[in-house]
């Protein structure tokens, strides 16, 4: 299983859809507070659709209390400011894929600290970043491409039904 962290999210329609993809994927979704919304907000839900109670979801209420827990934890850091891109990271089963604010994206003393954690999605220069859900699902995706993943069921292969 892969774990994805949104660190200080602030925007409850982002955190809906990326919760969603979590469901989707059988990924372990972790909130690092403070959010910048109410759990129980109504576009929060929305956007998760009816999925929000089957998700696996962990809430801390801040980074060191999320990195106590897990002190051997393999990072992978998301920023515009890194100099390494997704495609050459290696990931595996269990990593963390790390993503900040939407509105200034990761502190950067956590960026320092885990120099060699840090990733950027690749992108044209003139493009300062992506939407916090759409970054997610990349990383994401990269991620279980590498692991191998497999969904338990393609909605691509069911039989049509004739009229």
């Amino acid at each position: 299983m892969l774990n994805l962290v949104l660190v200080e999210p602030e925007i409850p329609p982002n955190t809906g859809n990326i919760a969603r993809l979590c469901h989707a994927t059988s990924t372990r979704l972790h909130l690092v507070e403070p959010l910048g919304f109410r759990l129980d907000e109504q576009s929060l839900r929305r956007a998760g659709m009816d999925y929000w109670h089957e998700c696996d979801i962990c809430q801390w209420k801040d980074w060191n209390t999320f990195l106590a827990r897990h002190p051997t934890a393999r990072l992978h850091l998301f920023t515009t400011k890194a100099t390494r891109s997704l495609w050459e990271a290696q990931f595996s089963d269990g990593d963390f894929l790390v993503f900040g604010r939407e509105s200034r994206g990761l502190p950067e003393s956590l960026l320092r600290v885990h120099p060699d954690a840090n990733l950027r999605i690749p992108m044209e220069r003139r493009t300062r970043s992506l939407n916090l859900a759409c970054s997610a699902g990349i990383g994401l995706y990269e991620a279980l491409r590498q692991t191998g993943w497999k969904p338990s069921e393609f909605s691509g292969d069911r039989e049509k039904t004739a009229s």
